[in-house]
């Protein structure tokens, strides 16, 4: 197997690939001490069998540089093939400024082709290749070398079976004209700003069941503190601090380092120095925060009457058109797309737009404005006109 760990050697590879209809791209990474992925390792293989025609490249070779590679990714002639892609994507944007195009997501695609909801890249190979991936090398650290044969033959089998497991189910989806389908649900991960992350958003990832504008208000300064330290220090942000100490804070709202101090569930190395400065710099912006900037809380979705059981109603139609077109029930609509469907009037949910909107979402406007009822028969569930 060839490892690559030189530019020119990426280069003339680079340059074979981009002959070819596309070319199936895996990486290997490490998160667990930094805030943005460590690239360590990037597979790529174009069409052929075994293990030929594919590379691993060294990103961590003295001197390499993957030029030639983001180069590759801008050419639209070539597919590049992922399979669960969000996590790489996120890498090349984020360390080269680009975004493959064309993209395509096996995972995405086997969802549409009915091989179930979120399907893992081993289950592909069983039912697709008809072959077995060895998982001994799963979770090794990527960034110690030299690397052994073992694996590289693990690494290069996310690429090798990816190029059988592509041409399949490119064809199913031909077949059945719903490439457009797996097209508009890739967008999100195409697009830049799904990579973007803004510190002063970042505490609407937390959870709250407090509503009080003020107290979001010094959440939310905290979390941005906490966002743009991580950010400029590259450590996880539980190392700056816990969820949970966060929430703390803004509850007990420390003044002083012996406030500080009190807190049970901080880190002790964020008592003191910049981090300890920081922390009660926020808490202040946030007591200080104008009372028309304060942030909302999400609304409460408030189920009216007689809509629970409109909402059982909408997973049996779900779970209908799922089995009739073979598509994973939560690519089609999720809980809160069915709840919102039965809970207001309003249409602005995505099981109500695009490829979803004929295959459910015009069934289920009809079922919920009392135009059609569901029969359980023999073969299934039927809808009956009224």
């Amino acid at each position: 197997m060839k490892t690559i760990t030189k530019t020119e050697e990426l280069a003339k590879f680079c340059e074979e690939c981009a002959s070819q209809p596309y070319v199936t791209v895996d990486t290997e990474f490490l998160r667990e001490r930094t805030y943005y992925s460590q690239l360590c390792l990037i597979q790529m293989a174009y069409p052929g069998e075994g293990d030929e025609n594919a590379v691993i490249v060294d990103p961590l070779a003295n001197g390499i540089d993957l030029a030639p590679m983001y180069e590759l990714f801008k050419n639209t002639d070539v597919v590049k093939v992922f399979h669960a892609a969000r996590q790489d994507l996120e890498i090349f944007c984020i360390e080269g400024g680009v975004i493959p195009e064309p993209f395509f997501d096996t995972q995405i695609a086997a969802m549409v082709c009915g091989f179930g909801e979120q399907v893992g890249y081993e289950k592909l190979v069983r039912q697709i290749v008809k072959a077995s991936v060895d998982k001994s090398s799963r979770f090794t650290d990527w960034s110690r070398r030299p690397l052994s044969d073992k694996q590289k033959t693990y690494a290069l089998a996310d690429v090798t079976h990816l190029r059988v497991i592509y041409e399949y189910l490119d064809k199913q989806l031909t077949k059945t004209d719903r490439t457009s389908w797996v097209t508009e649900e890739e967008a999100i991960l195409t697009d830049p700003a799904t990579y973007r992350i803004e510190p002063s958003n970042a505490w609407k990832r937390l959870k709250t069941r407090t509503t009080s504008g003020r107290f979001l208000a010094v959440v939310r300064e905290l979390a941005k503190f906490r966002e743009i330290t991580a950010q400029a220090r590259n450590i996880p942000r539980n190392r700056v601090m816990k969820d949970d100490a966060l929430m703390e804070l803004a509850s007990t709202r420390p003044k002083t380092y012996e406030d500080l101090n009190r807190s049970r569930l901080l880190l002790r190395e964020a008592r003191k120095g910049a981090t300890a400065d920081g922390i009660l710099a926020a808490v202040k912006a946030g007591e200080a925060c104008p009372q028309d900037d304060l942030p909302k809380a999400p609304p409460v979705r408030v189920k009216k009457n007689g809509t629970e059981s409109l909402g059982d109603l909408l997973r049996v139609l779900l779970k209908s058109k799922a089995e009739r077109y073979q598509v994973a029930p939560k690519l089609i609509a999720t809980a809160n797309d069915l709840d919102a469907i039965a809970n207001s009037d309003d249409n602005e949910v995505k099981a109500l737009s695009g490829w979803r909107k004929g295959v459910f979402g015009d069934d289920a406007l009809r079922l919920r404005n009392g135009e059609i009822a569901l029969s359980a028969t023999p073969r299934g569930v039927k809808i009956i006109e009224l």
